[in-house]
């Protein structure tokens, strides 16, 4: 349960430091390729083994993670073009919606069992999820505008399944932070080649306040993956319970941060989710 918890405040701590982006005017693609790198850096310091770079490459998750950090990069930019295009709030409802995915593959592949409580429960996550994150805004709506979203729903998703199935088969315990390292290492190089494409029409300016951004977003970043892979390996739960308690927990505690330190002013709905919210996450770990 600490594991989990754990996953759930590096987590919220990647929220406060994207406000903090805002604030301080950072430019997010740079100090986001920058945190990527940062957070390879710190797995290989947690890493107690000798690290053999030639051996990487034979490890039996090595090509699942080079395409997870494909998706890292590919999802992070639909999740800017959804909050551009359509508002901040599809994108976030679309992340955190994307549990649905992780937990049918649990009960399919793992044949995990549902007991009623926990039904209701991931019921109740994804109403509250929704109502939470929701804000009331003035956009022009047509069905176009579902690809971004349901894109952004499809990649997290995938991220989160695919994770939990390479923890489950090809990593060892001793390996999750060597695994959670080239995960961000990947991400880093393909953007890297993704700025790169860019480059004639965004020049890249060496920032150090991007740098320094980057670098504080790195260390959470790496820890919230770290112990959300520790966390599954928890018999005492699904990993339905896991992505449930785990999406709503930061829904919810992302929530309350934005209440108390950026004066967010929330609606009945909001108010409804997180309601919500605390009944669900009370069905999933008392039930």
């Amino acid at each position: 349960m600490l594991d989990l918890a754990l996953s759930i405040l590096f987590s919220s701590l990647i929220f406060i430091i994207f406000k903090l982006f805002d604030v301080y005017k950072v430019q997010t693609l740079y100090a986001i390729i920058i945190n990527y790198f940062t957070a390879c850096i710190v797995g290989f310091l947690f890493y107690n083994e000798k690290i053999i770079p030639s051996s990487i490459p034979q490890k039996p998750w090595f090509i699942g993670a080079l395409l997870l950090g494909i998706l890292f990069i590919l999802v992070f930019n639909l999740m800017g073009k959804t909050s551009q295009k359509i508002g901040l709030s599809a994108a976030s409802v679309a992340t955190k919606m994307s549990l649905v995915i992780p937990v049918l593959l649990g009960i399919y592949l793992y044949n995990e069992k549902l007991n009623i409580f926990k039904t209701t429960g991931i019921l109740l996550a994804l109403t509250a999820v929704y109502l939470a994150s929701i804000k009331e805004q003035k956009t022009k709506f047509n069905l176009k505008m579902l690809l971004l979203p349901f894109l952004v729903f499809i990649g997290s998703g995938t991220i989160d399944a695919s994770i939990k199935y390479l923890e489950e088969n090809y990593v060892t315990e001793s390996e999750v932070p060597l695994f959670s390292s080239f995960l961000f290492l990947s991400a880093g190089l393909f953007g890297v080649v993704f700025i790169t494409t860019r480059i004639t029409k965004y020049p890249l300016k060496i920032n150090l306040k991007n740098i320094i951004a980057g670098v504080f977003l790195g260390i959470p970043n790496f820890f919230s993956i770290y112990y959300i892979i520790r966390a599954l390996r928890n018999p005492a739960f699904t990993s339905s319970s896991i992505f449930t308690i785990n999406n709503v927990s930061i829904v919810l505690f992302t929530t309350l941060i934005g209440i108390l330190f950026f004066k967010e002013k929330l609606s009945l709905k909001n108010w409804t989710g997180i309601g919500l919210a605390v009944a669900s996450i009370i069905l999933m770990v008392m039930f």
